[in-house]
C-alpha cells in the first residue's frame, strides 16, 4: 500500500489553523479591537482547527482507514477491500514518527496486522504474524513449523487450494498453489521484531524474503472490512463488511 503521509498533512493543518486562532485571539485581547476575529483567516482557522485536530486524533490514536492493494491475503481479504485499522492495539504511537509513547498490548500469532515495510517505510504492507520474538519458524515443502512444532493444515475441498490453518489459538483460511514453487527456509525471530506471511502463501512477499518486521514499524491490528470498492469505474460495496479473523 503506497502511503501519501496523511498524519503529516494534519499535523501541519492543525498546527497552522490552531496558531492562527490562538495569534488572533490574542491580537484581539492585546489591542482591545474585535475586528480582528471578524477576518476571513480568523474565521476559516477557528471553523476548521477542531475538524483537523479530530481526525488527527482519531486517526493517529484510534482507527485509522487502509485499501489491500494486492492478492497477497487471499483467500480472507481482496484486492479492493477498505479496511479499518486499531491504531491502539499495539499501544499508543505518535503521529508522522510513529514513537510509541505507552504499552498496550503485543501482536500475538494470527493477528493481521499493518506495518511499514522495513525496506521502505513510505509504503505500508499488510500480513498476519506468524512468529513472535524468540520463535524458530521455518517452512518447509508449504509445511510451516513453529519451534519444530508442525502448524495442521487442513484442507477444505478436495481438489481446491483453500486449507484452515491451525496455528495455536488462531484458525483461518490459507490459499496454498500445489502447483507453485515456494520459498523455504528457517528464521530466527529477533527481538522486538515479528516474522509475517500473506495468507496467500504461494503469492506474497513477505518475512520469506526481506527479514522480519521491527515493533516500531507496526501501525496496527487490521480488525473490519467495512467496503469493497475494486474498480473505479464499478460502484463500492458495502454488502461484504466483516470481522477480520484473527
Amino acid at each position: 500500500m503506497d502511503s501519501f503521509d496523511f498524519a503529516l498533512l494534519l499535523v501541519i493543518l492543525s498546527g497552522v489553523t490552531g496558531l492562527l486562532y490562538i495569534l488572533g485571539i490574542l491580537i484581539s485581547k492585546l489591542n482591545h479591537d474585535s475586528g480582528i476575529l471578524s477576518s476571513w483567516w480568523y474565521s476559516y482557522s477557528k471553523s476548521l482547527f477542531p475538524i483537523f485536530f479530530i481526525v488527527l486524533v482519531i486517526r493517529s490514536f484510534l482507527f485509522e482507514p487502509f485499501q489491500i492493494p494486492s492478492g497477497s491475503m487471499l483467500p480472507n481479504l481482496k484486492i479492493g477491500d477498505f479496511i479499518v485499522v486499531n491504531r491502539f492495539s499495539y499501544g499508543l504511537r505518535l503521529p508522522v514518527i510513529n514513537h510509541k509513547i505507552i504499552d498496550i498490548n503485543t501482536p500475538q500469532r494470527g493477528d493481521v496486522v499493518v506495518f511499514k515495510f522495513p525496506q521502505n517505510h513510505n509504503v505500508n504492507f499488510i500480513k498476519r504474524v506468524i512468529g513472535l520474538p524468540g520463535d524458530w519458524v521455518s517452512y518447509v515443502d508449504k509445511q510451516l513449523f513453529i519451534n519444530d512444532q508442525p502448524i495442521e493444515n487442513i484442507q477444505l475441498n478436495v481438489g481446491d487450494n483453500l486449507y484452515l490453518e491451525k496455528l495455536f489459538a488462531a484458525q483461518y483460511d490459507v490459499a496454498i498453489d500445489a502447483n507453485r514453487p515456494s520459498k523455504s527456509g528457517s528464521w530466527l525471530v529477533p527481538d522486538n521484531e515479528y516474522f509475517v506471511m500473506g495468507d496467500n502463501r504461494d503469492y506474497s512477499h513477505d518475512s520469506r524474503f526481506w527479514g522480519t518486521v521491527h515493533d516500531d514499524l507496526l501501525l496496527g491490528k487490521a480488525v473490519y472490512v467495512w467496503m469493497q470498492w475494486d474498480e473505479f469505474m464499478s460502484l463500492p460495496s458495502f454488502s461484504a463488511n466483516r470481522l477480520i479473523h484473527n
